[in-house]
């Protein structure tokens, strides 16, 4: 992932139909089963100014869900998955030859970050798998309910002038299936103790700020710890195709601008209107937490939603 703030959007594609439902999961690295609300880059273009010192950086829509593009290809050695049985979830980064890529550039410390989501948008993962000398990569997951999920693989190859890419294929989680709807949208989300509050919102076409401040026991977290270099990060889907954005907030630690908390702040634009799932990385005393929201662009159309309360995320480090 960019240093800098990286808005990567997605086109769509439609989820395949599996007969299996959706669900939290444990792993390595943070890994969350998404609480529901209580209630119902154009590279190098700087990021308004707000504060911080990251840059913008945006790919063509045409990434998006695409299993292929700038002339890398993702090769998904597991496909499939058995829900409540952990497995080793395979995968080869391939170029235009058909080689496996084994160089990588370092971004936000790790060669390749690693998205897991569920077609619901209720369970989701930042993974960080391991890296084997032949390029296969591998990191053990465990999908508790079934269901259909995207895979999404962030990364810069270690190439003169490479782009960031973030190719996606489907994974599958074998089971019973019952659908879930979209939480509904929240300005609020609790998570272990801790109380998130976002302020602000998406706008499509047009960069806003997002600001979300942690607090815990009603008192602000004032010594948020960096994860991945950074204070916090910020990953967003929207409902219907999956299409993808990754923020990086504004400043980060050590720059003598920004504080350890309890604000965190990123600069996003959506690539249209729509339903969007937030998720929020963070990470105090020593434990990653993944705080979960919904929010709406302007002209969203409704969707079907239901009122769910938090659950445990299940994180394992």
């Amino acid at each position: 992932m960019h240093t800098g703030l990286k808005i990567a959007t997605f086109a769509a594609a439609l989820a395949a139909t599996f007969g299996t439902a959706y669900g939290v999961g444990q792993g390595l690295d943070p890994v969350v089963a998404v609480p529901a609300p209580k209630h119902d880059e154009e590279h190098d273009k700087p990021a308004p100014d707000s504060g911080g010192g990251h840059a913008a950086h945006e790919t063509p829509p045409a990434g998006g869900l695409q299993i292929s593009d700038g002339g890398y290809t993702l090769d998904l050695r597991t496909p499939r998955v058995t829900a409540g049985e952990r497995a080793d979830l395979r995968f080869t980064v391939r170029d235009s030859g058909g080689r496996a890529v084994t160089a990588y550039q370092r971004e936000h410390e790790k060669e390749l970050h690693l998205i897991v989501a569920s077609r619901d948008l209720t369970t989701y993962r930042h993974l960080h798998p391991t890296r084997a000398a032949d390029g296969t990569w591998s990191t053990p997951v465990e999908l508790p309910q079934a269901g259909g999920y995207r895979v999404f693989a962030d990364f810069t190859p270690a190439k003169k002038n490479a782009e960031n890419l973030t190719l996606g294929a489907d994974l599958a989680a074998s089971g019973p299936y019952e659908p879930k709807n979209l939480p509904a949208p929240d300005t609020t989300a609790r998570i272990h103790g801790y109380d998130v509050e976002l302020a602000g919102g998406l706008n499509p076409g047009k960069a806003s700020e997002l600001k979300l401040k942690v607090s815990r026991d009603g008192r602000p977290v004032t010594n948020l710890q960096p994860y991945l270099g950074a204070y916090g990060h910020l990953v967003a889907l929207r409902s219907g195709d999956l299409a993808y954005l990754h923020v990086h907030p504004n400043g980060e630690p050590g720059d003598g601008r920004t504080k350890p908390g309890p604000d965190i702040s990123f600069t996003a634009t959506a690539p249209s209107s729509g339903s969007y799932r937030l998720f929020l990385d963070f990470k105090h005393d020593g434990t990653v937490h993944t705080a979960a929201f919904t929010v709406r662009t302007s002209g969203a159309a409704p969707q079907a939603e239901t009122t769910q309360e938090h659950a445990d995320d299940g994180h394992g480090h």
